[in-house]
């Protein structure tokens, strides 16, 4: 299942040498934290290596370039066929299908702009090294998050209608506590390395805007489907770093 997590999540060629049970990617969103890992480090990995020769500005934008190239845009282009989808559509049908439109409409343009903008000014307000802890966290514990939209809603489309012709399967007890331990590890590990441990209740407002975010989903198409989950953690994520941001001022 990590390798089936590793081919869906990011664009690694790894088909090229593995493969797994068409019924793996029923369930390879209980192992999207572990995918997590490997996007966290590689912009990590980044920050790291360009910081030492060129200056932050442009450290940053390679930061977030990383991550975009690693997933193939995977989530970007969640977040923009959402935003199309639900600001333009008034009711279910219509909001499907415009989500699964190819084409990007003014919403996704312009939502995708300021998603980016905001993102950059977040990470480049924060030091290097604090930063690069802070994505070790957030990554893995806001895909763990959005995982658990299956346990909360039902899939909006049938079969045939999605994207990867596969719905993701309701979780098991044993894969709730998959996705939990790869969410929570890094968060466990690293908050005792932050300079306060008031960080941690920047985890409030991803939690707090899951659960807003799922609901506003089963009013208006009652379910999801895999662009709202990709939208979802963006959203997540960078509501996550925006706290993280307003706790550092402060602090």
């Amino acid at each position: 299942m990590l390798i089936t997590a590793l081919m869906f999540f990011t664009r690694l060629p790894l088909w090229r040498w593995f493969t797994v049970p068409s019924e793996n990617f029923q369930r390879v969103i209980y192992y999207w934290p572990f995918a997590g890992w490997l996007t966290a480090s590689v912009m990590s990995l980044t920050l790291l290596v360009t910081n030492s020769f060129l200056p932050l500005s442009v450290v940053i934008v390679l930061t977030i370039m990383s991550r975009v190239i690693l997933t193939g845009a995977l989530h970007e282009d969640g977040l923009g066929d959402f935003l199309d989808g639900f600001g333009g559509g008034h009711s279910k049908e219509k909001i499907l299908a415009i989500m699964k439109d190819s084409h990007a409409g003014t919403y996704a343009i312009l939502g995708l702009i300021l998603y980016f903008l905001l993102t950059y000014n977040i990470m480049i307000n924060i030091e290097p090294s604090l930063l690069i802890m802070f994505m070790l966290i957030a990554d893995p514990f806001c895909k763990m998050m959005s995982s658990f939209i299956t346990a909360r809603l039902p899939y909006a489309r049938t079969v045939d209608a999605s994207k990867i012709q596969a719905i993701y399967s309701q979780p098991t007890s044993k894969e709730i506590a998959i996705s939990l331990f790869f969410g929570l590890l890094p968060l466990l590990i690293l908050i005792w390395l932050l300079p306060s441990f008031t960080y941690i209740f920047a985890i409030i407002t991803p939690i707090v805007l899951f659960l807003i975010l799922t609901q506003w989903m089963k009013h208006k198409i009652q379910g999801y489907t895999g662009d709202c989950a990709g939208a979802l953690f963006l959203l997540l994520e960078i509501s996550m770093m925006l706290t993280f941001l307003a706790i550092h001022t402060v602090l």
